[in-house]
């Protein structure tokens, strides 16, 4: 259960409902999810969140599908349901296959799982991956 109410659209201040106005317009529909309604308690920091998704999640040098797997792969690893439902929903609608998620929930394991053996054993850094990259 919401800490906050999940605000309705007849209960949104001006400045929100101007938010929720974009966010319907960019994504092309009708539905504002209960993130974006329990942000809208505060509409500075609803407008900031939205303007840096916006940005974040556009096409960019990562296509926006890439970006949904990278935000579902964050997700899993700070154990974020709410994000990681949503952003697969959205993954799906972008052409992810269920071979693909399930791919990429075997990669974010191994990775949780390497990353805590490394930690623990705390092992150093290899100088060859300290070098900076060769341009390309």
């Amino acid at each position: 259960m919401s800490i906050v109410t999940i605000l309705s659209d007849d209960q949104l201040s001006p400045e929100a409902a101007a938010v929720f106005a974009d966010i319907r317009a960019v994504r092309n529909t009708d539905f504002v999810n209960n993130f974006w309604r329990a942000l809208a308690h505060d509409p500075a920091l609803l407008q900031r969140t939205w303007e840096s998704i916006k940005v974040v999640m556009a096409p960019g040098a990562l296509d926006p599908r890439t970006k949904e797997l990278i935000y579902v792969a964050v997700s899993i690893a700070n154990g974020c349901e709410y994000c990681i439902r949503s952003h697969t929903a959205a993954a799906r609608a972008k052409g992810v296959s269920e071979a693909e998620i399930m791919e990429l929930v075997a990669v974010v394991g191994m990775a949780s799982e390497t990353n805590r053996m490394v930690t623990a054993l705390q092992v150093p850094v290899d100088e060859a991956f300290r070098s900076p990259p060769e341009p390309r």
